[in-house]
């Protein structure tokens, strides 16, 4: 079966992220803490798609979210579903670039690669 590891970056990438996890939670039936409250078998036919199951039998996203800034990633936690995501998989830097796309890609961004190729080489991993 195929798994989806699925990588939010930027404000707006993160912002319609956490919209799309709102949704996607929803169809499966999982509660914002990560449990299973739906009523059908078919809301958990195809959950390992974009869910890893915990030990805990919780479902955790299999995404990964980047921002060169804190602001929005403190957002995404403190909504309704930030729970649901496992904390290690936040990605930010402390400046953010600006708006200057310069900054972003030669100096902010370059000193993130490193660490969200290997939060993704774990999440795909898993």
């Amino acid at each position: 079966m195929r798994e989806i590891v699925h990588i939010q970056a930027g404000q707006c990438g993160n912002q319609i992220g956490a919209k799309f996890w709102e949704v996607i939670s929803d169809e499966h039936g999982i509660d914002p803490s990560g449990n299973y409250v739906g009523d059908s078998d078919l809301q958990l036919e195809r959950i390992s798609v974009y869910y890893n199951e915990a030990s805990s039998h919780k479902y955790v996203p299999r995404a990964i979210l980047v921002d060169l800034e804190p602001g929005t990633m403190d957002s995404v936690r403190s909504g309704a579903f930030g729970h649901l995501f496992r904390p290690d998989n936040f990605i930010f830097g402390q400046s953010g670039a600006g708006n200057n796309w310069a900054k972003g890609h030669y100096t902010e961004g370059a000193e993130l690669v490193d660490s969200v190729l290997d939060v993704v080489r774990k999440e795909c991993e898993n």
